[in-house]
């Protein structure tokens, strides 16, 4: 390696190490185990309302103030959180912090729900047009209206770019879909990244509306195959499925030696990688999801609120589930392999063919970074509009398109960095705004419950009269 690379590199370790520290961890998992337990663990008891609103029509949702329909704004969310950290980031969580790291995603993403459901709420809530009459929304405008910190909501909203930027948005999707198309398809890097600067160009030139519509289309369809093809590896592992949950289970609170290529791992790597992957993830707590929440058609901050918070259920609790899984009963988990390398020899060993296996890993990579790097180009122009104006977002759209280019030739342990410590940069403000409208959140939350039982009861009163 370069040494001057080598020395940025180490560099950007101990910058990473010092923002997911502790503390971090402590405020990210701690304010949704607060909201949790405020809320009366509403991520459990609401979860089936929450998906009966995802997969129902609501005609309110057609006069109601918005750019684009509740399911359209949360397909577009999916679009962010839906991609190499699905494939990649569990693999690289598991190669760091053993089979036990799997647990800690699922502990964080049952409390981030809670978090998702607060932060997409108070999105709705203190949104705005801009001067195209797009709706504006999330941490930025909650934190400035809300909280009432103009620093702030400026602070969240320069990091969210160098999220959108350096981080989610385009290095480590663009990495992976020029690998995949190489390894998969003998597909030339250069030819790849011009195909998908010019896909990509030809999509959020449409705006929120053009991007919502792909998304839409594509997000269930791409999350149905994969989870289809998870489903076949498990069952044909099925013998190793309990053994392999209860080494999950057991290896969070104990670590795990170096067996095979694994290298061993203690408690605290586990709960830190766990963690920091399954915000890489599902995004709980960064801020990103209410941007596209904003954007949704509906009356109600609260129903879009548990709308939202479906993304993390989706997105860690089923799909990263299943990705985790796959590895550990196959024994990947104990390879020399590591990131997409180590989730190929997964179903490469687990549907037996060493055809089939790479190309659905390849395929589902390539759909998945492509729409996740759709939604970050979004909330980077929300955020480029905050800070600058509507006049930005074509300077914005021609620097984020170059960025595609440049992020295939990164190294990808550099990439993972820059992606973490950015992450970890626009979660802090947003996460202080979380905490400081608890109460709004609360408040909000109670009176909507409030009312719906008190509808539910006038319905039940009147029927009672009829039959009598």
């Amino acid at each position: 390696m370069n040494p001057l690379l080598e020395t940025l590199q180490n560099l950007l370790q101990i910058v990473d190490n010092l923002i997911w520290g502790p503390p971090l961890l402590i405020l990210l998992v701690g304010t949704g185990v607060y909201l949790t337990l405020r809320l009366g663990f509403i991520q459990i008891r609401y979860l089936p309302l929450a998906l009966s609103y995802v997969f129902s029509r609501n005609k309110k949702q057609n006069t109601a103030k918005g750019d684009v329909s509740s399911f359209a704004a949360l397909c577009t969310a999916l679009s962010a959180t839906i991609g190499t950290g699905n494939i990649v980031g569990v693999a690289t969580a598991i190669k760091m912090g053993g089979p036990g790291a799997l647990f800690w995603m699922w502990l964080a993403a049952l409390f981030g729900m809670a978090t998702k459901y607060a932060e997409c709420l108070l999105a709705v809530k203190y949104r705005e047009q801009d001067a195209n009459g797009q709706m504006l929304g999330g941490p930025m405008y909650y934190l400035e209206k809300g909280v009432g910190s103009k620093w702030l909501a400026k602070l969240f909203a320069f990091f969210t770019l160098g999220v959108a930027c350096f981080g989610i948005g385009t290095f480590p999707q663009v990495n992976a879909i020029v690998d995949a198309a190489y390894l998969s398809f003998e597909v030339p890097r250069e030819y790849t990244v011009v195909a998908l600067t010019l896909l990509v160009a030809t999509v959020t030139l449409g705006g929120i509306k053009s991007i919502s519509n792909v998304a839409s289309k594509v997000v269930p369809v791409m999350a149905a195959f994969y989870i289809l093809a998870c489903i076949t590896v498990l069952a044909s592992q099925a013998s190793a499925l309990p053994s392999a949950v209860a080494l999950v289970v057991s290896s969070a609170f104990t670590g795990h030696a170096a067996t095979g290529g694994f290298v061993g791992a203690s408690i605290m790597l586990a709960i830190q990688s766990g963690i920091a992957r399954g915000v890489f993830s599902n995004e709980s707590g960064l801020g990103s999801a209410p941007m596209a929440a904003a954007a949704a058609q509906t009356d109600s901050c609260v129903r879009q609120g548990l709308t939202s918070m479906t993304g993390t259920f989706f997105d860690t609790i089923i799909i990263c589930t299943m990705t985790g899984l796959t590895l550990v009963v196959t024994g990947a988990w104990e390879s020399e392999y590591a990131g997409a390398a180590m989730t190929t020899y997964a179903f490469a060993s687990g549907l037996g063919s060493s055809y089939w296996g790479p190309l659905l890993v390849s395929v589902g990579l390539m759909f998945f970074a492509f729409t996740t790097i759709l939604g970050w180009n979004y909330y980077g122009e929300r955020c480029i509009t905050y800070l600058f104006g509507v006049k930005a977002i074509k300077p914005y759209k021609f620097i984020f398109l170059v960025l595609i280019a440049v992020g295939a030739f990164l190294k990808l342990d550099l990439i993972w960095l820059i992606a973490d410590i950015v992450n970890g940069l626009m979660a802090i403000p947003n996460l202080i705004g979380l905490v400081l409208l608890r109460e709004v959140v609360i408040s909000e939350s109670r009176m909507y419950f409030s009312q719906k039982k008190a509808r539910y009861e006038s319905r039940a009163t009147t029927n009672c009269l009829i039959d009598k």
